[in-house]
């Protein structure tokens, strides 16, 4: 497999997600509709409805894949993603304390900006413990930690939701969806994504040369202090821009890294650009999956993504720790 080949899987799959749904459409008549500026019904289920949910599974997916891999780079440990390491859980509990005292409506950059904060929060926690805690399992078992903590916190938010509408929709954007969101939901965690990866793709060198350890990075001239800062602030982007719009969709960035890693050579760098579109294949697939399942209530995507990751997880646990 080339990487090419990632990326037109995933125009495929984008092609398959505009077409799909409970209604059938002819979205050339939709697309003739909008580019002569009015309205059908083929027009509003297709740039209203389809299209954001297609650009969301692009972003999120590429967001937490290439974050996962950046991870796994930094810490020297194929176990670390955001969701199990608790950047996610921790970015979904400022987002859920602003959506709960409604700041988020204060101003259209709130509510991604508390996710970010959330995230850099969980990295910089996480930093200072794989300095005291080098051992892979403490590492795993701080970050399970910080994720049970912050979901009791969120669970603690719910309970006392000022009104049952406010409880609805936080439970169900706890559970992870692309789906119901609008176009003006895609520009406002834009800029934070695309930044955020931009800056973790940055860091590819920097996590070659950490294979040789830090001291073998440090004698190649890489300021590792610079770096670590800009992978902190790449990750909560990426992270806190996709939390702050799809809610929890899990296990995306422990999945694809191990998928691709064999493909991408084990060489960080080159599995940083491999797991971008590979997320987005990912999430694109199973988003295509939920709709297919939909039956009275769809699915929601990060419950569909946490029944394939958990048991891969469990497996790659027993493959380290077997003789």
């Amino acid at each position: 497999m080339r990487l090419w080949h990632l990326y037109l899987l995933a125009g495929l799959l984008a092609l398959a997600e505009l077409w799909s749904g409970p209604v059938a459409i002819d979205v050339g008549a939709a697309l003739r509709a909008t580019w002569e500026g009015r309205d059908s019904v083929d027009r509003i289920i297709v740039v209203d409805i389809r299209l954001p949910r297609l650009l969301l599974a692009l972003l999120v997916g590429g967001a937490l894949a290439l974050s996962g891999a950046a991870l796994q780079g930094l810490l020297r440990n194929p176990l670390a993603s955001p969701d199990i390491l608790g950047v996610s859980a921790s970015a979904g509990l400022l987002a859920v304390l602003t959506l709960y005292f409604g700041l988020a409506l204060a101003a259209w950059f709130v509510l991604p900006a508390a996710a970010l904060a959330g995230a850099a929060l969980a990295m910089l926690l996480l930093l200072r413990l794989t300095h005291r805690l080098p051992d892979t399992l403490a590492l795993i078992l701080s970050g399970i930690a910080l994720t049970a903590g912050a979901s009791a916190l969120t669970t603690l938010a719910l309970n006392y939701a000022p009104n049952p509408y406010a409880l609805q929709e936080v439970y169900f954007w706890m559970l992870g969806s692309v789906a119901n969101r609008s176009l003006a939901d895609v520009a406002l965690v834009l800029p934070f994504i695309v930044g955020g990866c931009l800056l973790l793709l940055r860091c590819g060198p920097c996590l070659d040369a950490l294979t040789l350890g830090e001291e073998g990075a440090a004698a190649l001239g890489f300021p590792l202090a610079q770096y670590r800062w800009q992978l902190i602030v790449g990750v909560a982007c990426a992270v806190g821009g996709a939390v702050a719009v799809s809610g929890s969709i899990g296990f995306v960035g422990l999945l694809v890294p191990h998928l691709l890693r064999r493909a991408a050579g084990a060489v960080p760098s080159r599995l940083l650009h491999w797991s971008l579109p590979g997320g987005a294949v990912l999430v694109l697939l199973a988003d295509l999956g939920v709709q297919q399942l939909a039956g009275a209530r769809e699915l929601p995507l990060g419950v569909l993504t946490a029944l394939l990751g958990a048991p891969f997880f469990v497996g790659l646990l027993l493959r380290r720790e077997s003789p």
